[in-house]
This record gives C-alpha cells, sequence and structure tokens, in this order.
C-alpha cells in the first residue's frame, strides 16, 4: 500500500459492474448491528481459502490499511490491500489501491427485512487494468472467482448464525465501455510486481550470503 493511491471506479479501465450478493440469515435470532460487529471482528475468518487478509490491531475503522495476500489459478500469489473509508454499526465500506485487480468502493451491510436479518455485500467497480480486464472475462477466472469469493463469505457468515441458506446474487454491468485513458494503470499492477518480487527472490538470497 506504501506509495500507492486509492482508486475510485472512474480510475479504473475496465467495464464497470454493479454487483450485490444478500443471504437471509432465516432462523437467527441475531440483530444487524451484532453481524456487524462479528463480520468486523472476524473478518478473514469468513473468507473462502485461497485468499487471506491482515487487518489491524485497531480493526475495521475509517482511515485503517488492510493487506491482502490472494492470487488466481496458474499465477503466483499477489499482494495488495484495502483502505477503510466509513465504518458504523450496520455497515462498512473498503477501497482498494492502485494495482488492486479491481478499483471502486465496496460496502458490507446488514438489514432487518421483516424480522430477518440480511446481509449483503455490493461493489460498483471495473478491472483496473488491461490485464486484470481480461482477467475477469475469462470463463472461470477473474469475475467468476471474485463473485465466488463474497458467495462463500456470506455463505460462512451465514453459517456462523446456524443458517443453511442460498446467497441471492444480482450482477448488472452499467457501462459495456472500456476507458482506454487508464490502460496505463498495467504498471501499477499488483500481480506483475508481485511475480517480479517472486521471481528475484533467489538472487535476493544471494547477494545476502555475498554480503
Amino acid at each position: 500500500m506504501a506509495g500507492r493511491r486509492v482508486a475510485g471506479a472512474a480510475q479504473g479501465f475496465g467495464q464497470l459492474w454493479h454487483k450485490r450478493f444478500r443471504v437471509r440469515l432465516d432462523g437467527a435470532r441475531v440483530s444487524p448491528q451484532e453481524v456487524i460487529r462479528v463480520w468486523k471482528d472476524r473478518f478473514g475468518d469468513f473468507w473462502p481459502k485461497g485468499a487471506r487478509v491482515f487487518l489491524p490491531a485497531a480493526g475495521i475503522a475509517p482511515g485503517e490499511i488492510g493487506l491482502i495476500n490472494a492470487g488466481v489459478p496458474g499465477a503466483p500469489t499477489f499482494a495488495t490491500g484495502i483502505l477503510v473509508i466509513y465504518a458504523d454499526d450496520v455497515s462498512f465500506s473498503f477501497i482498494s489501491p492502485e494495482g488492486h485487480p479491481f478499483t471502486g468502493p465496496i460496502t458490507f451491510s446488514a438489514f432487518d427485512d421483516d424480522g430477518t436479518t440480511v446481509a449483503e455485500v455490493e461493489e460498483f467497480t471495473r478491472a483496473s487494468d488491461p490485464l486484470w480486464e481480461l482477467l475477469m472475462i475469462l470463463p472461470f477466472v477473474g469475475g467468476k472467482i471474485q463473485n465466488a469469493q463474497w458467495v462463500g463469505t456470506l455463505g460462512n457468515l451465514a453459517a456462523h448464525w446456524g443458517a443453511a441458506a442460498d446467497v441471492e446474487t444480482r450482477i448488472v454491468c452499467l457501462d459495456r465501455g472500456r476507458q482506454w485513458s487508464q490502460a496505463k494503470n498495467v504498471w501499477h499492477n499488483a500481480g506483475i510486481h508481485s511475480a517480479i518480487h517472486a521471481i528475484g527472490a533467489p538472487l535476493r538470497r544471494v547477494a545476502r550470503r555475498v554480503d
């Protein structure tokens, strides 16, 4: 995250998507406030296997930074992060830095629907550069993995309260155009930087032994 600016959807390259994932905690006697409290405290625990998030001791609060290690099939794990831009007792929002797979805000919330608490993940995002956009449109890669991330997260969250419920998914493309003026974002691509760092690891070990 050091030296990287945050990137909203306007700074992204790819098509603009509105994605919403919801799960009803049927039968769970839990308030929206309690869901968000636990979600904040154990955010990384609810993630599916394959990615890890490291949050500061201060937890999820505006201005705090989290680090993420993630990956896609056939590529090395890459390092990126998030900035907390909003948090209250029923929601919290992140935005990502330059180089992250997508640009734009993502919000986690909970609300009451006729006596049943509903947990939700909502994002307005674009792929950050042409390479991430290519991954996003490939079958079973990119966008599929990203969507599965939040479906899995909400499934794990529901299971925590003993609610076995299907995750409702709504995905709409708001702008099919690509912002070619932002193609330069590829220079910040976290996957490329992480791969270069991994390739250079043997050379760094040799250099340390020589010293």
